[in-house]
């Protein structure tokens, strides 16, 4: 299986009358969010170069993972790396032998991060036009999370069990699990970083405490916050919280995993942290369910309403969050058919994957997506 948690988002613009943060190493830009343009609601149906269809319980073969400037969105397609202008589709030149890939992330500027899986995997940066991608040195196949900002930082964890940042095709700095962490605790991937700088992941402990013989496993979500200061583990909601995307204001998104397989609940952290985590809550149709992404300031978190893979009642569901209220429905691309999304804009799109009516899954975008949302009956 392809634990791959490939959760991204695009960066708003920064203004330029604003200056530069310079933080913990990353300079940020930051400025007002623009007002969104006007959209007409609708389901989107990229260019795509698979013919598979829904793999309930595992990560896809095709889904549009980042939105970027105008009508940039990258992601994935026949389980390749991919971009698209519009609806048209671009391959990534990759070597021919490559096995599975994907782009992951691409900020303002049209700068894209993925990863190449695999034994020999790594994690790259592109842009669109360029002949070959740039392999990030140090990184690895446990890359199989990554972010960038709109001041071209990329953020991942590496096999040595710390996060790392880089810029410009260098690796700057390293990131260590919190302070008081018991013995042999790991960085275990590391999702998203916005453009104040803060950066979000996920730690692993696996310890026998001696004096018991108590055995401490799980995950818990860190952020290393913006200005330098030492990590922060976040409040612990279960013993695996999967931490997936970071808004501008710092709020956090991801999901639980609440007893055995994909029994997930979505959940959200605000700063300061200081309180419990909340839960959202689930689609009224579906028992359990994720939150992928979060937009960069609007606080609408999108993701998928799911049933266990052995207890289907119903398929798989594309939904969104407010931000209050219940959890929204969005809607199918065909009637009784399978959705999923995995990245959100401020400027209302949702991006995903879809099965048609033909039983085929494809990269889709839904436009004015919280016009088209609504809650099941």
């Amino acid at each position: 299986m392809d634990h791959t948690r490939t959760r991204t988002r695009t960066r708003r613009a920064a203004s330029a009358a604003t200056a530069a943060l310079v933080l913990a190493g990353i300079v940020t830009a930051a400025g007002p969010a623009a007002a969104a343009p006007a959209c007409t609601p609708r389901i989107q149906v990229l260019g795509s170069i698979g013919s598979g269809g829904y793999q309930v319980g595992n990560p896809q073969t095709e889904g549009v993972l980042g939105l970027g400037t105008g009508t940039l969105s990258v992601g994935r397609s026949g389980a390749k790396a991919v971009y698209w202008t519009g609806t048209r589709l671009h391959k990534v030149p990759l070597p021919a032998t490559t096995y599975s890939s994907a782009v992951l992330a691409v900020n303002k500027g049209g700068l894209m991060v993925g990863a190449v899986y695999g034994a020999d995997g790594y994690l790259f940066t592109y842009r669109a036009g360029d002949a070959a991608v740039t392999p990030l040195p140090g990184s690895d196949f446990l890359s199989a999370d990554t972010d960038v900002n709109d001041a071209g930082y990329v953020v991942s964890a590496t096999r040595t069990g710390r996060g790392a940042v880089w810029k410009d095709g260098l690796k700057v700095r390293e990131l260590a699990v919190p302070a008081g962490s018991v013995p042999n605790t790991r960085v275990d991937i590391v999702t998203a970083v916005n453009n104040r700088g803060d950066i979000l992941g996920m730690a692993r402990e696996d310890y026998e405490v001696p004096e018991t013989g108590e055995h401490m496993e799980g995950t818990f979500p860190v952020l290393w916050p913006a200005d330098g200061g030492p990590a922060k583990a976040l409040s612990r909601t279960s013993n695996e919280s999967y931490v997936q995307d970071l808004d501008e204001s710092g709020r956090a998104v991801g999901y639980d995993w609440n007893g055995m397989g994909y029994r997930y609940l979505p959940v959200t952290w605000t700063p300061p942290y200081a309180g419990s985590a909340s839960y959202p809550g689930v689609l009224k149709t579906h028992p359990y369910g994720t939150l992928e992404a979060i937009t960069p300031t609007t606080n609408v978190s999108v993701g998928t309403a799911r049933f266990h893979p052995d207890e289907q009642t119903l398929p798989d569901q594309a939904q969104l969050w407010p931000g209050t209220g219940p959890v929204l429905a969005l809607p199918r691309l065909a009637a009784n058919q399978a959705s999923t999304a995995a990245s959100a804009a401020d400027d209302g799109r949702v991006g995903g994957a879809a099965v048609n009516a033909a039983g085929t899954l494809k990269p889709v975008i839904w436009a004015c997506a919280a016009k088209q949302a609504y809650e099941p009956k």
